[in-house]
């Protein structure tokens, strides 16, 4: 199949140039935070709305600062470290899912901390709505025509502008589906029940085995970077990061349901 030739800018006034890809996270924040606005209220958490719009700004912080330092660190070092000055430059692309959820993670326990928030409350109310951003984010990779997956035979396979001649696995949009769609209605049907509400850090666990288990998954249908290829026992960088939040969302799930 021909890649559909989407142009990246979507609004352009002028010198002005509004990408697909800055949406995607304005959309993901705003929506996001509309939905733990009305979780917020809820008997299970009683946070006070305000409290959910001061936190807006430290998870934007979190999200781009964290994404930004991940991406430097885990997948291009050697590269910024010769040309320091293209660290800043985020609009030409480079931004890191892990990188992204460790700076939400310590944005959460700070902000927590300064107004006496349960942790565990928080990070539920996080772990609805974060798929809401991922789903996004992935929709505008695959308009970027970047990250894409390895060649295939499939029906359904895409010739990418960047990809060579060959169609290669659209795993953007498989992402988009599993870390996006999929991940957001189990997490939010479970959410619907009181009970498991309750139980704070059940839903984290839910949020963060959904994701390293998708992401583990898809990293079999991407092309791995090509400066950092295999690494252990040929597992992609993107599954080797995943694994620890696999871990720890099996260790919040048990936690969460021996509690009483």
């Amino acid at each position: 199949m021909p890649f559909p030739n989407i142009d990246p800018i979507a609004i352009s006034l002028g010198p002005l140039a509004i990408r697909w890809y800055s949406l995607a996270y304005i959309a993901g924040l705003f929506l996001g935070w509309r939905l733990m606005r009305h979780y917020a209220e809820t008997p299970s958490y009683k946070i006070k709305p305000q409290k959910i719009d001061d936190f807006l700004i430290w998870a934007t912080l979190g999200v781009i600062l964290g994404g930004r330092v991940g991406y430097v660190f885990f997948y291009n070092f050697t590269f910024f470290l010769e040309n320091p000055e293209k660290i800043f430059l985020i609009w030409e692309g480079g931004m890191s899912f892990h990188g992204g959820f460790l700076g939400v993670v310590i944005a959460a326990l700070l902000f927590c901390r300064k107004h006496k928030i349960k942790f565990l409350k928080l990070s539920d109310l996080l772990a609805c709505v974060a798929p809401i951003g991922l789903f996004f984010g992935r929709m505008a990779n695959f308009i970027n025509a970047e990250l894409f997956g390895r060649v295939t035979h499939v029906p359904w396979g895409i010739v990418f502008p960047t990809g060579g001649p060959v169609p290669r696995h659209p795993s953007q949009l498989y992402e988009a589906g599993l870390e996006g769609l999929l991940l957001f209605l189990v997490i939010n049907m479970a959410a619907r029940n009181s009970a498991l509400r309750n139980r704070y850090g059940f839903l984290t666990g839910i949020f963060l085995c959904g994701y390293a288990t998708s992401r583990i998954f898809v990293e079999l249908f991407r092309e791995p970077d090509a400066h950092i290829g295999f690494l252990l026992f040929e597992l992609t960088l993107g599954q080797l990061l995943s694994l620890p939040m696999l871990a720890i969302g099996v260790y919040m799930i048990l936690r969460a349901r021996l509690k009483d």
